[in-house]
């Protein structure tokens, strides 16, 4: 039986060689950044972080992003191979994770030294390597191709997404001592670094078959692409309801954190549970949505993700307002259900993107894209951790600024409608 599996294995690789890449760079990349992301908080707290360094985790490197996203868009432009941008800053993102890891052995400012270099790692990964991969992505893998391709990576992350938090968990809890805990995120960090270096050079199997022309990087240039870019509005229309979208998303996003430690009380294993339950909910739902993308299109189905999410403030309301005994088990339950149709905005969302988006400086209408999307992730989570403390910073403000983040969230899936039927009408299409 095992050769069986292991025969269909190689010749699925064989015939499906650009999913099985691509699967890979999601399997080192998902899971280094699984490593980090479960890591990030609990870290810092053991090194003396309060709320408002919390909300620095998210706020420090998303500035920093958003400070460099449009350059980067104007300098992978005038690439004519961007594969080698991606490969540079996932190195350098193994670096700045590595030194992020040795924090503890700063004798003073060790949350400071901490906040800067994850920061570091964090401007190459989430930033300038997200913009090169989805750069990239278009490249090396034909329209006709992209569900299929993007559907077997996402199945892979969300695999590595669910086994990775439960593993980082596991191992923090089973750790007694302050000290044997510190050691141990130390050696993530570690291990993170070299799976992100590892796909630095994996990253060279994959070729691009039909790479965009170069574009000079000049100021006349820009203002050219701006302009263009102005003009297409379901370009712009896009922009301003996805913005909108995850401006409601980021706003929990260091308050759901403080939810659960602060007041549900849950420990590494039950805070590790939170992801693994999102993901299995997703991975046992993606091949229903992918299917799905294929007979009706990837544009209203985002509308069930957007939908799905919130539940996310119901499920943290009733999660603190029930006993600690079972409410944090509660809470998970009902994370999870909202998390049956995310897969959708896994999936779909960056290939709506590429739908309003033409091939001339696709990079830099991506830097613009993401610059928004970034500044809304670096301010929103300072915003809802501000409006909780101004709401009184206990139980009750956590719950009425949950409250509040359900029915937005809700506005934001019904503009999400509005604006694909408004580009349907603009384009002759059918809803």
């Amino acid at each position: 039986m095992f050769r069986q599996i292991l025969q269909r294995g190689r010749v699925f690789a064989r015939s499906n060689s650009l999913s099985v890449n691509y699967g890979i760079d999601g399997l080192l990349i998902m899971g280094a950044m699984g490593i980090v992301n479960n890591n990030n908080n609990l870290f810092a707290m053991r090194l003396g972080a309060g709320e408002f360094h919390l909300s620095m985790l998210q706020f420090i490197p998303q500035m920093m992003i958003l400070f460099l996203l449009i350059p980067a868009g104007l300098f992978a432009d005038s690439l004519a191979n961007k594969r080698l941008m991606m490969s540079a800053t996932l190195f350098m993102a193994g670096i700045f994770f590595a030194i992020a890891g040795f924090s503890a052995f700063v004798p003073v400012y060790a949350v400071y030294f901490f906040l800067i270099f994850l920061a570091l790692g964090n401007l190459f990964t989430m930033g300038l390597y997200n913009l090169s991969w989805q750069a990239f992505f278009p490249e090396a893998v034909a329209e006709g191709s992209r569900n299929t391709v993007l559907t077997f990576r996402v199945r892979i992350t969300m695999i590595v997404q669910v086994v990775m938090p439960l593993l980082v968990g596991v191992i923090l809890t089973a750790i007694p001592s302050h000290d044997g805990k510190i050691a141990a995120h130390q050696v993530f960090y570690m291990l993170a670094a070299v799976l992100l270096v590892s796909n630095s050079f994996h990253l060279r199997k994959i070729k691009a078959t039909q790479p965009a022309i170069p574009k000079q990087v000049s100021l006349s240039e820009m203002k050219t692409a701006a302009k263009r870019l102005m003009k297409n509005k379901p370009f712009v229309l896009f922009c301003l309801t996805i913005l909108f979208f995850h401006m409601m998303w980021h706003m929990d996003w260091t308050l759901y954190f403080i939810g659960q430690a602060n007041y549900m009380h849950m420990n590494e294993l039950l805070l590790s549970l939170t992801p693994v339950s999102a993901m299995l909910a997703q991975l046992v739902t993606l091949k229903f949505w992918s299917k799905n993308n294929a007979r009706k299109g990837v544009e209203l189905p985002l509308t069930y993700g957007m939908l799905g999410l919130a539940l996310c403030p119901v499920a943290m309301i009733v999660g603190v307002s029930l006993p600690a005994s079972f409410g944090p088990y509660v809470f998970l339950a009902i994370h999870a259900l909202g998390h049956l149709a995310f897969a959708t905005v896994t999936l779909n969302l960056v290939q709506c993107l590429l739908n309003v988006v033409d091939c001339q400086n696709r990079s830099f209408a991506m830097s613009i894209y993401f610059s928004l999307i970034t500044l809304s992730n670096a301010v929103m989570p300072v915003v809802g951790v501000a409006i909780y403390r101004v709401l009184g910073g206990d139980v009750n403000a956590l719950r009425y600024t949950f409250a509040a983040l359900f029915f937005l969230r809700l506005l934001a899936a019904g503009l999400w409608v509005v604006q694909v039927k408004l580009n349907l009408r603009n384009t002759g299409g059918a809803a």
